[in-house]
């Protein structure tokens, strides 16, 4: 299961780097793209589920690693008005890397 990176500018020009078991980040975030607080929040903790079931559905137990990113983002927000925006600054690896195109044209991801 491929794993990956991102890393999100808060509000205050702050950077934190999250951390995914699973590629479905991109099917809620895109890099570079902004978001109000709640909608980023909203977007990451949805994905985050995803991700942990799919480790659940493969090993038998969810993400911890999934669980702590989803638990470091909304604690952070609530620093920010929720229509305050956040930057996805980076995300790594990106979707477009023949390695990432042909795991998520194969359902891996």
């Amino acid at each position: 299961m491929p794993e990956m990176t991102f890393d999100v500018r808060w509000p205050d020009g702050s950077v934190d780097r999250c951390y995914s078991p699973s590629l479905v980040m991109h099917d809620h975030l895109t890099d570079g793209a902004s978001y109000t607080v709640d909608d980023f929040v909203s977007r990451s903790v949805s994905a985050l589920d995803t991700a942990s079931e799919r480790v659940r559905a493969k090993y038998g137990f969810a993400c911890t690693s999934a669980m702590a990113t989803s638990e470091q983002i909304v604690s952070r927000s609530a620093r920010f008005a929720g229509d305050a925006v956040v930057t996805v600054a980076h995300m790594h690896p990106p979707l477009d890397t023949p390695d990432t195109a042909g795991r998520r044209s194969q359902g891996v991801s």
